[in-house]
């Protein structure tokens, strides 16, 4: 079978849905002959790409074609959006040369999905439309898109692109709900994980260290820590607000990363004395960084419950922590925490509600090595292997389905 996978970024850009665009495709080129057509490295590229029209590329099998859009750095807004109109531009027309049997798009730049509608409705093979964070709510709820004329539109192309897609894959069962709101029939979603990588059983637990450990955890009594991307989806004024009030207790609130809203976030903790920020660790101490607190947080304000699913969530249950969450009770992490067990939820609004959680939990050591123990046992739900097979098959599955017509029942606006 022949796969023609679409997305802005892939390695060496090293975004997160670079990451997964390769994992994909090495999946699927196990089996069969992957085409990605992607942009000049621009998201923290380990390398760089001179111009060209338009360059091959191979990598693990997969045939890479590299078309020469703009590759402004990912913090100059207003440029990266020239990466993404000249990247569509140039991709559109390449598409239609390229031999495939399924059209796959990803959501680089956001509104990759209907470009790839596009692509598939010219070529007129099936589509896959695989949801990393779903647009254009999240654009609309980070403030990025002011809420008007120009967001309506947007929202009906989505909806378009949605009832053209043979298989529509997405993160979470909060994402499937999201997607079934917009008038998609569940039968054509289907809930693909990120997972992690669980090793065997019997394999030796990988080393920490110890410099890692002592830098992120400071002084502190107890130590919660927000791994990752400091974006727009998070309730960051009541996270601060709750660790702040929790300042007696010993508690300390660690920042590891980066983000459009790290400085709004170092804003918000500028008198807090127990909350402090620290930049990403190179990639082979994320053992270590996993290993280091006494439990992690994940936050997601209320209105994007759906619109992002932290995949950081998986690595966290790995390593056997626990993890705070500050989100609705309607997203992925609340709702699994709550059947396994390995979470402590708090509502995003209530900065009071979050401060006695992290309170309960960090007076009680009995309950926070059982809820580790819980955390690793549910990893094996989610180990990543699988999750890649279960995209393989909804790849191969579309293939054999005709394409659905877009004439379906959509929810209002649409």
């Amino acid at each position: 079978m022949r796969i023609l996978l679409l997305n802005l970024y892939y390695p060496p850009d090293t975004s997160a849905t670079a990451k997964i665009a390769e994992a994909v495709a090495a999946a699927l080129a196990a089996r069969h002959e992957v085409t990605v057509l992607c942009g000049r490295p621009s998201y923290d590229p380990t390398e760089r790409r001179p111009w060209q029209l338009w360059r091959k590329e191979a990598a693990s099998g997969v045939r890479i074609l590299r078309m020469g859009s703009t590759d402004y750095p990912r913090f100059a807004m207003k440029r990266r959006l020239l990466n993404y109109l000249s990247y569509v531009a140039l991709a559109i027309p390449r598409a239609l040369f390229v031999r495939c049997d399924v059209v796959l798009a990803m959501t680089d730049p956001p509104f990759e999905g209907i470009v790839g509608a596009i692509v598939a409705l010219l070529k007129r093979k099936p589509y896959v439309y695989s949801i990393n964070d779903l647009y254009p709510d999240m654009a609309v709820a980070g403030a990025i898109v002011p809420p008007g004329l120009f967001a309506r539109i947007w929202e009906r192309l989505h909806r378009w692109a949605l009832r053209h897609a043979t298989r529509v894959i997405v993160l979470g069962d909060d994402m499937r709900a999201r997607v079934v709101s917009k008038g998609i029939g569940q039968a054509r979603i289907e809930v693909v994980r990120s997972g992690a990588e669980i090793p065997p059983p019997d394999a030796p637990q990988p080393p920490v260290d110890g410099e890692v450990i002592r830098t992120i955890r400071g002084d502190y009594k107890f130590v919660l820590l927000h791994a990752g991307n400091l974006g727009f989806y998070g309730a960051w004024e009541t996270l601060i607000k709750a660790a702040s009030s929790l300042e007696a207790d010993g508690v300390g609130l660690v920042f590891v990363g980066e983000g459009a809203q790290r400085g709004h976030v170092e804003t918000l903790a500028k008198d807090a004395k127990n909350v402090r920020f620290l930049p990403f660790f190179p990639a082979s101490k994320i053992p270590s960084v996993l290993a280091a607190p006494d439990a992690h947080v994940i936050t997601v304000k209320r209105g994007l419950e759906g619109v992002v699913v932290p995949s950081k969530m998986y690595g966290i249950l790995a390593a056997g922590k626990p993890i705070v969450v500050v989100a609705p009770e309607e997203t992925d992490v609340a709702s699994l925490g709550a059947k396994f067990g390995f979470t402590v939820s708090a509502d995003p609004d209530s900065p009071e509600k979050a401060a006695a959680a992290i309170r309960c939990l960090a007076s009680d050591e009995a309950r926070l090595r059982s809820m580790g123990q819980v955390a690793r046992a549910a990893a094996h739900n989610y180990d990543s292997a699988e999750e890649l097979r279960k995209f393989v098959q909804t790849i191969e599955a579309a293939v054999k389905t005709r394409p659905p017509s877009t004439v379906e029942t959509s929810s209002p606006g649409g």
